[in-house]
Order: structure tokens, then C-alpha cells, then sequence
């Protein structure tokens, strides 16, 4: 007989409402479980700016010291600087690391994501739903007869330097930039790298707040888009760039004010690495491909087709010794950041590009998007979405397929792909043309036809 875990665990992380399916008491057991599941020595924790995280994370942490555990504590941070603290302090004992985030999700939510040694992710397959059963069935030990020590970690200095070797500061041009913090917990992060580049910065909601006064911290809500987009021309910006809560992800406006699909700059920061790491390998989801595995391959790089989600990419990324790895979805994974996926280094990088260009960010990427225009990722709340696939694929069955993930199809001048939400009950939806929009929207209509019928 299967075991009914708690609701907050999903497949890559856990996340519920606060506190009906993620409380103190539960969160205690979560450190204790995690404990027991990796045995770790010492775990770096961290926290997000949500009202309910300080004392989910104290409860954390006090499963874990009961544990043995030793807990380097970061407090208020980013996902990506737990990341960072995982795979860059394994010398001093630090072998994981969890921080307390429910990312761009609603107030009343909140969650924690796991790394283990070399910040390699935990999913369910790989310890959440062993760490789950443990909690449902009790089965968890009494308190270590040596409990472990906290230590807090004040200074974000190590983490900041990383951050600026991968630009060269001095060859970069006085850029003006709008940041929108979402009252998130980037802003700190940004005021310090603010001292250390010659760029001058314009601020929205950049207090963190975890009572979100401006809205969630979602910048693919079409209100948030607006608010960016019109701070970028307001100002006369050279770039717009927005984060989401737990800053893993970032999303970029060009100089009057137009979103960028994160599919652009998975190609355009592909080409960046692979002229510091000539014939490496470049990871892309299956969602949006041709313009990625264009620019790619006439770089001389080898681009590598691997499932949507933040574990497969990382696990593929080691197994391809992949330089960079990037999902449409706006994550991007860098080797040199222990495989994770960053929200700060991308546009460290967009920044360095074009001072050295001496070129707008929208002639960066126009022709990019002339050449594959995109419908942008459709959600669907469908009752029965292997149902609507299966129609699909009988719809489109003279196509060439691909179930890396989900249902891809390939004809010469338009493809798309379909696919189940990991994280909800959505059906998402991606197509793209050769350079034809007349043709693209004829597709996205017919598909989503068949998708609401």
C-alpha cells in the first residue's frame, strides 16, 4: 500500500500554503528527515523575504542541529547563493545546503529547495519522497547525543567576487540599467555588486518586502512586464532587468522597453560562453529548439537536447561536461557555478556583451527573433491532458516526433511542443516558425483549437 505524502512535497522542491500544508512543526521534520536521508556534516541555510520564513527556517534548523547537523546560516539570500555556498565551501566541511523560498509564488505559500554535496539537487526521485515517507510513518531518530553548532555567515563577499569573474570590469561601458527587484531578495545582491561596476542603476520595488506591496514577484505577469517596460523608456535605459522572488531567474527588456523571450537568450549566452570555451557543449530544452541549435552549431559548439526541469538539466549538464546549459523558462545553468542555475550572472554577462558590441540589446537579438518568431509558453487547464496529447499527435502524425519531454513536433517550417506541467495542472504550450509569423499563428490557433475543445 502506497503512502500518502504531504501535499507540500512536489517533484523538485516543496511548496504549500502556509501554515495548512507547510508549518513549523512540519518544517522541523523536514531538517531531521534531510538528516537522516543525507547524513550531511555541515548544510548551509537560507531564507527569502516571506513573512513566515524566519521561523520556518529556525524550525529548520532545529531539526537539523538535533540531528548533528552543523548549519552555516546565510539568513536573508537568493537560492543561487545557497547554490554557491554548496559547491564552493565543500573544502570547509559544507556538504548541502537548503534555503526556505516559495519563489514568485503568493504570499500565503512558502517552500525550500535542497542541494546536497557540490550543490547537486535533490528531487523527489532522489531523496524527497524517501524524506517524506520517513515523516508520515514516524520513523524519524531521537535527537543525536551531540547536537550540532550554527555559525552565521554576515558578508556576501566570496559569493560577489565569483559574480565578477566573469566579466572584465574595466572594459565595461557606464550602461544605464532599470533593476526590478519585485521587493524580492535581489536587491542586496545588486547594491553591492553596484559598487564594483560603472553602471548606474534605476530601482523598482527594490526594498525587500515580504508583504509584496507591489504584487508577487512574477516579471511574466503582464502588469509586471508593464512596469519595467515603462521605467526602461521612461529613463532612456540601455536594458531592463526583473527578478523573481528567490532571484534564480531573471528576465531582460531591450532599450525601448520590449520583453524578451528567455528562448533569445538562451542562443545569445550560448555564443557568449562558446567564445571563451570554443567547441563545448550547450544544453537547451526540448520546448524551443532551432534558434539555439542554429547559433550553436555555426559557432562550432555542440548543442545538447535535454528534459525541462532543473535536475535533468543539471544532471545532464555533468554527464556532457556542458559549459552552459539554458531553458526558455529563463533559468541558466553555468559549469563554473557548480552546474545551478543563476539570475545574477546572466546579465553580468548580456552587460559585458554589449559594451563590447557597442551595440543595442534589441539589434542583439532582432534578427534572432525575425528568423523564429515564437507563440511565447500557452497554459491550458485541461482535465485530461494525456487525452489532448494523444489527439494532437494523431492530428500531427505526419510530423517527425520527440518525447524527450512530453510531445515535440517537427515539420520543415514550424514545430511545437506539448507538454504536463511537473508542477501543475496545466498543459503547456510552445510553437515556433521558420521566420513566418502568418504561419505561427495559424499553428498556435489550430493546436490550441484542439487543446479547448
Amino acid at each position: 500500500m502506497s503512502i500518502e505524502i504531504p501535499a507540500c512535497f512536489k517533484a523538485y522542491d516543496i511548496r504549500g500554503r502556509v501554515p495548512d500544508e507547510l508549518n513549523p512543526a512540519l518544517a522541523r521534520n523536514i531538517g531531521r528527515a534531510f538528516a537522516k536521508v543525507f547524513q550531511p556534516r555541515k548544510i548551509a541555510v537560507g531564507h527569502d523575504i516571506r513573512l513566515s520564513s524566519p521561523e520556518l527556517t529556525e524550525s529548520l534548523i532545529g531539526g537539523l542541529l538535533e540531528s548533528g547537523v552543523d548549519v552555516l546560516q546565510l539568513g536573508l539570500c537568493g537560492t543561487e547563493e545557497i547554490y554557491h555556498a554548496a559547491f564552493s565551501l565543500e573544502n570547509q566541511g559544507v556538504d548541502g545546503g537548503i534555503i526556505v523560498t516559495a519563489s514568485h509564488n503568493p504570499a500565503d505559500y512558502n517552500g525550500m529547495k535542497f542541494v546536497t554535496s557540490g550543490a547537486r539537487p535533490v528531487s523527489g526521485e532522489s531523496g524527497l519522497r524517501k524524506m517524506a515517507e520517513l515523516i508520515v510513518a514516524g520513523d524519524l531518530p531521537a535527537a543525536a547525543a551531540n547536537v550540532g553548532t550554527a555559525t552565521s555567515v554576515s558578508s556576501k563577499d566570496d559569493y560577489i567576487r565569483h559574480l565578477l569573474g566573469y566579466v572584465d570590469v574595466d572594459q565595461l561601458a557606464p550602461l544605464k540599467l532599470v533593476v526590478n527587484n519585485g521587493n524580492g531578495c535581489a536587491a542586496p545582491v545588486v547594491d553591492l555588486l553596484e559598487k564594483e561596476l560603472p553602471f548606474s542603476f534605476i530601482k523598482a520595488c527594490h526594498e525587500p518586502d515580504g508583504t509584496f506591496p507591489n504584487g508577487v514577484p512574477n516579471p511574466l505577469l503582464p502588469e509586471k512586464r508593464e512596469e519595467t517596460a515603462k521605467l526602461v523608456r521612461e529613463y532612456g535605459a540601455d536594458m531592463g532587468i526583473a527578478w523573481d522572488g528567490d532571484f534564480d531567474r531573471c528576465f531582460f527588456w531591450d532599450e525601448k522597453g520590449n520583453f524578451i523571450e528567455g528562448y533569445y537568450l538562451v542562443g545569445l549566452l550560448g555564443l557568449e560562453l562558446l567564445e571563451q570555451h570554443p567547441g563545448a557543449k550547450i544544453l537547451h530544452d526540448p520546448r524551443l529548439t532551432w534558434n539555439t541549435r542554429e547559433l550553436v552549431k555555426e559557432a562550432g559548439g555542440v548543442p545538447v537536447l535535454a528534459q525541462t526541469g532543473h535536475a535533468f538539466i543539471k544532471e545532464r549538464m555533468r554527464l556532457e561536461d556542458a559549459i552552459y546549459g539554458g531553458e526558455m523558462s529563463a533559468h541558466h545553468y553555468f559549469k563554473s557555478f557548480g552546474y545551478c542555475d543563476s539570475g545574477m550572472i546572466p546579465w553580468l554577462l548580456v552587460a559585458s556583451l554589449l559594451s563590447r558590441k557597442k551595440i543595442p540589446l534589441s539589434a542583439l537579438v532582432k534578427e534572432r527573433m525575425a528568423a523564429f518568431p515564437v507563440s511565447g509558453e500557452i497554459n491550458n487547464v485541461v482535465s485530461d491532458p494525456d487525452a489532448v496529447i494523444q489527439r494532437i499527435e494523431e492530428r500531427f502524425k505526419d510530423g517527425e516526433k520527440d518525447y524527450t519531454d512530453g510531445l515535440s513536433v517537427s515539420f520543415p517550417e514550424f514545430r511545437f511542443n506539448v507538454r504536463k506541467s511537473n508542477t501543475e495542472p496545466l498543459l503547456r504550450l510552445n510553437v515556433e516558425s521558420r521566420g513566418n509569423p502568418d504561419l505561427l499563428q495559424e499553428k498556435t490557433e489550430e493546436l490550441l483549437q484542439i487543446i479547448k475543445s
